[in-house]
């Protein structure tokens, strides 16, 4: 009967343990991971056989827990799967004299197994995150690409008319010197606005193109031989990963070699002296991939919220004009792709442009 008892206080002890730990997951967020995996590690010890000889350590890619100092004289430990992968487990210690029961290896499996439930349910959460602030950035964009069609129109007219004028009073006064120098700072300003117009129309997709079957290699090939000089300036090494010679996919030429251009001259602008910008290709069977990476020293969140913006610009005054990346954001919305940043692990960023073969 003693034996029976015993068994069945264990038995209360590891019920309680699961109840305590179904409750602590239940009611956890992001910011309380750690505050539930002490929590959980603390009703864990107290659900063995032995709890003052027990220590639980609980390790995770995103929260960890680590045990007191013991000698292991036994261990015990149970994989953490986060859909159908591992990524972290649970460790009993026990110092005493006597092993681990079965039970507590089935305890350790239970838990593990909710915990796994926990970060499944963490990552849903912050994958729907980041996508509802994906569809943000895209309804701005969307907005603001209207916008800007709009104001790019507006002033076409009237700086075609400066231009215009400004050519007639060159005619007018070409004795003048002064004058003459004075008109030519007036067009010399009213072609670079010009410019930043037709930059803008990019942005809002209002330019004309030439779509035709293209292959994407070539492009990559000739952007790299024109930027050169560029590499060499900087001090930036290059390496291409092209899983195919053949990359082909329906789009404007000129455009989807200012698409690679702009990328490439972002990448050595904001790369090391002997850093290291990789461009890769590659394809699945309806899309076109490229990937173009820096070691740089990466976004903060406010670029990585804007940095498609026109106007908007982490460069310092006179650097840039804040338009290259909203360009390369238009150019591929009107081929009906997707353009992503993210940080690297390590350091610097990597765009990643997706376009459709046809």
């Amino acid at each position: 009967m003693k034996n029976t008892g015993k068994e069945l206080e264990e038995r209360i002890k590891e019920l309680t343990c699961l109840y305590e730990v179904s409750s602590i997951i239940g009611n956890t967020e992001v910011s309380q991971l750690h505050e539930s995996f002490n929590a959980i590690a603390l009703s864990l010890k107290k659900g063995f056989q032995y709890p003052d000889q027990t220590e639980i350590a609980i390790e995770t890619p995103i929260c960890s827990v680590e045990a007191k100092q013991i000698n292991d004289t036994f261990q015990l430990t149970s994989e953490i799967q986060v859909f159908n992968e591992q990524k972290g487990c649970i460790i009993a210690y026990l110092n005493g004299e006597t092993s681990f029961l079965i039970e507590e290896k089935q305890l350790l499996d239970n838990v593990a197994l909710k915990i796994g439930n926990l970060l499944e349910r963490i990552e849903i959460q912050q994958n729907e995150a980041s996508l509802k602030r994906q569809m943000e950035r895209v309804d701005r964009l969307g907005i603001l690409g209207e916008i800007t069609a709009g104001i790019a129109h507006e002033l076409n007219t009237p700086l075609a008319n400066i231009l215009g004028f400004a050519e007639l009073l060159k005619d007018e006064f070409h004795e003048d010197k002064h004058i003459l120098q004075d008109l030519d700072k007036i067009i010399e300003n009213a072609i670079f606005s010009r410019e930043v117009v037709k930059k803008l129309m990019f942005f809002a997709c209002e330019m004309p193109q030439e779509m035709q079957m293209v292959n994407l290699v070539p492009s990559i090939k000739n952007s790299l031989s024109l930027l050169d000089a560029s590499f060499k300036k900087a001090g930036v090494k290059y390496i291409v990963k092209l899983d195919d010679d053949k990359l082909i996919l329906r789009a404007d030429t000129i455009q989807l070699t200012q698409i690679i251009f702009n990328l490439i001259i972002n990448a050595i602008y904001f790369s090391p002296k002997d850093g290291l910008v990789t461009i890769e290709a590659s394809q699945t069977k309806n899309h076109i991939i490229l990937k173009i990476s820096d070691e740089g020293p990466g976004l903060s969140e406010e670029a990585l919220e804007k940095v498609f913006q026109p106007f908007f610009t982490t460069k310092p005054t006179g650097d840039g004009s804040g338009l290259g990346l909203s360009v390369v954001h238009g150019i591929i919305s009107s081929h009906k792709g997707l353009i992503a940043v993210e940080n690297n692990k390590s350091k610097g960023a990597t765009f990643t442009v997706t376009l459709p073969k046809s």
